[in-house]
């Protein structure tokens, strides 16, 4: 029963990366202007949730300096990835799909993955628990994952493309939910470090490639609203971490 609970209430936060499906009615050339709005409030979306969320809550489970030993390994990796994917699909002039967007895929893949344990170890604890987590799950999931999508769009997917990958990459939050009913005292000791070097990987992708790219924009309207927008993302993470607080 419990489990049935598990993977409905993950398969159902999975759906919701294909919020982006939304935007199908919105015109090319629209979405294009809109774009950095998308783009704004998912970089400040992903630095609320490293800074006022996963790293806060990783502190409180561990040793600091393992914490911070972690997050530091998390931005090496991302680095590295970032390095070989910009190798191999950046390396002629004319780059059609931007590295960030597999940066930003792996990253929410991460993400998602320590969702999916969240959601479990709270069913484990009780259903009222777990229908809580999961709610609160979605609560910033269906923003986020529009931002998300606009990263996507933005860095050469198509819709169609950005829909089915982010789809992929949601579904990790099934794989960490079996991990955390099936192998709980392992899946707890795991998060103790994945937590912070995901955290590491989002700062990462925030700070190297999606707020550059919002200072790449020449347009000081679009700028603007691009920075109003990350403002948001930070501040709705903000208000999450108050809101949720238990």
């Amino acid at each position: 029963m419990v489990l049935g609970w598990i993977l409905l209430s993950t398969f159902f936060v999975s759906i919701i990366s294909l919020a982006g499906v939304l935007t199908i009615a919105i015109k090319d050339e629209l979405l294009h202007k809109i774009i950095f709005c998308f783009i704004g409030f998912s970089a400040g979306a992903l630095i609320g949730s490293a800074f006022l969320h996963i790293l806060p809550e990783s502190l409180e489970k561990t040793n600091s300096t393992a914490v911070f030993y972690y997050l530091i390994l998390g931005l090496t990796l991302f680095f590295l990835l970032e390095r070989y994917l910009h190798w191999r699909h950046c390396h002629d002039k004319d780059c059609q799909v931007h590295a960030f967007t597999y940066l930003n895929l792996f990253g929410e893949a991460f993400h998602n993955f320590i969702d999916g344990i969240a959601i479990a170890a709270s069913f484990i604890i009780s259903v009222k628990l777990g229908i809580a987590t999961t709610l609160a799950i979605i609560l910033h999931e269906i923003p986020k994952e529009l931002g998300n999508f606009g990263v996507l769009i933005y860095g050469g997917f198509s819709r169609g493309r950005a829909l089915f990958y982010n789809f992929i990459s949601a579904l990790m939050a099934i794989i960490g939910a079996l991990i955390g009913y099936f192998i709980a005292d392992f899946a707890h000791g795991f998060s103790n470090f994945i937590m912070p070097m995901t955290a590491g990987g989002f700062i990462y992708i925030a700070a190297s490639d999606l707020i550059p790219e919002i200072h790449k924009e020449k347009d000081q309207k679009r700028a603007t609203l691009a920075f109003i927008s990350f403002l948001f993302g930070v501040v709705f993470m903000a208000l999450a971490k108050i809101l949720l607080k238990d």
